[in-house]
């Protein structure tokens, strides 16, 4: 859909934006509605006739008239018919100049401050400098967007303009149209407010942002909710992060330091959580389906006095684990590798340890009230269990 501004044959006031669609009989309806006449043939600034739809151009003047007499041509042919509207103009603008058409200034906003100020020559007294350039006490950075957006109906603004500078100056001149696409503009390309959970893709524009062996500081933001899913994310500092509810699938965690942070309900099923460090972890009702904490390297995952209430962490490897004082109350583990793990002094009441490997892991002080030891692939010793 196109749009023109239409005036009644011979005036260059008092113009209405009408929009292009249909025929030309659509276009003479709709002109008679606007300018209270009774519009036959409208006329381009040059004089032209327009007898076809597909002529007519996005933002062009035209001129609508009552009969399609030759001299109403002859009367816009007369240059002190049109200059109002295709002379130019110079304007300096906080000792800039700009040099640009009466008609740009007047047609996209006809009723902003601007389109007041020069649709009729020297009608609000302007100033001008020695060079005769129309002086405005205004930024030049930030009109020239406003310029350009009136010369093509585009907003562009360079690097290094503040949007809020440009948003000032168009409400300052009356342009709503742009006022109200900067607002947008604006709201958009404003980070989140500190208590507002971030989303996968602005924490992606973090990680391309960094090396993968760069520690990334995430310490103490809010991820709850979001979907980190399949993410390399190894070595990230998350301490004390928020990831309530987080989807964590399938994620590399190798290294990751989640100390005291909130994994409670999150879903980490299949990640590499290798050398993880877990300290004090809150992760009650959390899914580690299938996890490898694992380490080649020997390093080994931290999960001391981490809160796992509750966890379902069937079939994960945690060979060497160190589950020292955490719980795992009401957790289920079934054929987990336990080998070699640390967990003195773990709460494992009520919890499933079905057909889990045990070898040489250390239970002391544990406490194993109506935990689950079915089918168990090594036995397990008294002497590693006190309680």
């Amino acid at each position: 859909m196109k749009r023109v501004t239409l005036f009644v044959n011979g005036s260059s006031t008092n113009g209405k934006v009408v929009a292009v669609y249909g025929s030309m009989e659509d276009l003479m309806a709709a002109a008679s509605a606007k300018l209270g006449i009774r519009a036959s043939s409208v006329y381009n600034v040059k004089g032209g006739l327009i007898d076809d739809i597909t002529l007519i151009r996005d933002d062009d003047v035209l001129y609508a008239s009552e009969d399609s007499c030759d001299d109403s041509q002859d009367d816009l042919r007369d240059p002190e018919k049109v200059q109002a509207h295709t002379d130019w103009l110079t304007l300096n603008v906080g000792g800039r100049c700009f040099t640009t058409t009466r008609s740009t200034l007047v047609s996209k906003e006809p009723e902003s401050m601007l389109a007041h100020m020069f649709r009729e020559k020297d009608v609000w007294g302007n100033k001008r400098d020695p060079q005769g350039a129309y002086l405005i006490d205004r930024s030049p950075e930030y009109f020239e967007p406003i310029l350009n957006y009136l010369r093509h109906g585009q907003l562009i603004i360079n690097d290094g303009i503040n949007p809020l500078g440009v948003l000032e100056e168009a409400r300052f001149f009356g342009i709503e149209q742009l006022a109200e696409q900067l607002e947008t503009l604006i709201k958009s390309s404003q980070p989140p407010d500190d208590h507002s959970p971030l989303t996968r893709k602005e924490f992606i524009r973090f990680l391309l942002a960094t090396t993968t062996k760069s520690e990334l500081r995430c310490q103490g933001l809010n991820f709850n909710g979001a979907d980190l899913s399949r993410l390399d994310l190894r070595y990230i500092n998350f301490k004390m992060a928020s990831l309530r509810g987080a989807n964590l699938m399938h994620a590399n965690l190798s290294g990751a330091n989640l100390e005291r942070a909130d994994l409670s309900l999150a879903c980490l099923d299949g990640a590499n959580l290798q050398g993880v460090k877990m300290l004090c972890t809150n992760a009650e009702g959390a899914s580690l389906r299938s996890c490898n904490f694992e380490d080649p390297a020997g390093i080994k995952a931290n999960l001391e006095g981490a809160n796992l209430k509750g966890v379902d962490m069937e079939g994960s490897q945690m060979t060497g684990i160190n589950l020292r004082v955490a719980t795992l109350k009401n957790a289920k583990l079934k054929n987990c590798n336990l080998r070699g793990a640390t967990l003195a002094g773990t709460d494992l009441e009520n919890c499933d340890l079905s057909g889990c490997d045990l070898q040489e892991a250390n239970l002391r002080g544990s406490n194993v009230k109506g935990a689950i030891f079915e089918e168990m692939l090594t036995p397990l010793h008294m002497s590693q269990s006190v309680r």
